[in-house]
């Protein structure tokens, strides 16, 4: 008696979410508005997305990373990257704004792992994969 009954659930469910598919396609079909008042395809309100080709993009001083879209931040990372290796007290984390980091650096730079931690952070700081204290990402 139980497989019959879940037999008819099973088929109820189903022609249920194909009903849903198929007033999905008809609403595509006759571009009916979306939710929120634009048309599927129409790109969400605010401003999120790309800007258009040859238009103003609003940035900071240093202008805006072309993938992410973030400012660029007033640190450079070759200073950071530089300080970081030939200073190895944690000066290049000091200079960001991390300052927990440099701190940690500057108490483990008496032993052998504090300078190592220093130089790979240095080179990380170089090839710009470490932000600032606010996110951004440092400039050239």
């Amino acid at each position: 008696m139980g497989l019959p009954l879940a037999a008819a659930a099973s088929a109820a469910r189903l022609a249920a979410a194909a009903m849903a598919l198929r007033l999905a396609a008809a609403a595509m079909a006759l571009r009916l508005p979306a939710v929120d008042g634009g048309r599927p395809e129409d790109p969400p309100p605010g401003g999120f997305g790309y800007a258009p080709p040859g238009a103003m993009v609003q940035g900071g001083p240093y202008g805006i990373h072309p993938a992410t879209g973030m400012p660029y931040s007033d640190k450079s990372k070759v200073v950071a990257g530089v300080l970081q290796i030939l200073l190895p007290f944690g000066v290049g984390r000091f200079y960001t704004g991390h300052i927990g980091i440099g701190v940690a650096q500057l108490l483990t730079s008496f032993i052998c792992i504090g300078g190592i931690w220093s130089f790979i952070d240095g080179i990380m700081m170089l090839m710009g994969n470490v932000p600032d204290a606010q996110g951004r990402p440092l400039r050239e």
